[in-house]
C-alpha cells in the first residue's frame, strides 16, 4: 500500500523532455492563435481570447505531463480543478472549437507525442482555414426579417407591397399583430432581396410608403 502511494510523487520525465514538450505545445499554440485571428468572422474579436490560447495548449501538457500514467494523481488533479468556475460566456460557437483544439494539441504535446501534436495542428489548421474562406457551408438561402408598423386600414393590396414587389425575389408574411385597439398592426415578413447591397434602399422607400412606420430589417444580427 505504501509503495503504491510513494508512486504518487515519482516522475519519470526529465528536464529536457519536459522542456521539450512545454515548447512542443508553446509553437502550435502560437499557429492555432494566429489561425484565430486571420480567420476569425464574429462580432468582435478579443485579443485576449487568442492569446489564451497558447498558455492553454501550454497549460494542458503540463496537466499531462504531470498525471502520466497514474490513476491516483489523475483524480487528484480532477478534484483540484473542479474548484475552477468558468463564468465567460462564448459569444462565438467557432471559439469552443479552437479551446478543444488548444487542449487536444496540449494534450499530445504533454503525452511526449509531438507528430501527433504538429501535424495533427497543420492538417487541423488547413481544413479550418479552407473552410472559413470558402463558401461550402455558407447558406444558399440568404432570408431577412423585415418588421414595420403599419397605420391606417388598407385595401386589397397595401400600399407596401409594390415596394416589396420591386426589391425581393420573394416574401412571406409570418406575424401579424394588432395593436391601438385595430388601428396599427404590426407586421413580420421573411424576405429575399433581389440585391442585397440595396437594403438600405428598401428601408428607406418603405418609410416613404404612407402610414409605414418602424421599419426594420434583420439578418445575422445586423439591423438596417
Amino acid at each position: 500500500m505504501l509503495d503504491d502511494l510513494s508512486t504518487i510523487f515519482q516522475f519519470d520525465l526529465t528536464i529536457d523532455q519536459i522542456i521539450l514538450n512545454a515548447a512542443v505545445a508553446m509553437i502550435c499554440g502560437l499557429f492555432i492563435m494566429y489561425l484565430y485571428r486571420i480567420t476569425y468572422q464574429g462580432p468582435s474579436y478579443s485579443q485576449s481570447f487568442a492569446s489564451s490560447m497558447v498558455i492553454l495548449a501550454m497549460l494542458t501538457a503540463i496537466v499531462i505531463m504531470v498525471i502520466g500514467n497514474n490513476l491516483a494523481r489523475a483524480f487528484g488533479l480532477v478534484g483540484a480543478m473542479s474548484i475552477i468556475r468558468f463564468r465567460t460566456a462564448i459569444k462565438d460557437p467557432q471559439d469552443i472549437v479552437y479551446i478543444f483544439f488548444s487542449l487536444a494539441v496540449g494534450m499530445a504535446a504533454g503525452a511526449g507525442m509531438h507528430l501527433v501534436a504538429i501535424i495533427g495542428t497543420s492538417v487541423v489548421s488547413f481544413v479550418t482555414y479552407a473552410l472559413s474562406f470558402s463558401k461550402g457551408g455558407a447558406a444558399q438561402r440568404r432570408e431577412f426579417l423585415l418588421q414595420f408598423s403599419m397605420n391606417g386600414k388598407t385595401g386589397e393590396e397595401a400600399p407596401y407591397v409594390e415596394t416589396m414587389k420591386r426589391y425581393c425575389k420573394d416574401h412571406k408574411l409570418v406575424n401579424m399583430k394588432s395593436l391601438d385597439e385595430g388601428e396599427t398592426l404590426e407586421l413580420s415578413y421573411y424576405v429575399r432581396l433581389k440585391d442585397q447591397d440595396k437594403g438600405t434602399s428598401f428601408v428607406r422607400e418603405l418609410e416613404k410608403t404612407p402610414g409605414v412606420e418602424r421599419v426594420n430589417l434583420f439578418f445575422d444580427e445586423e439591423n438596417y
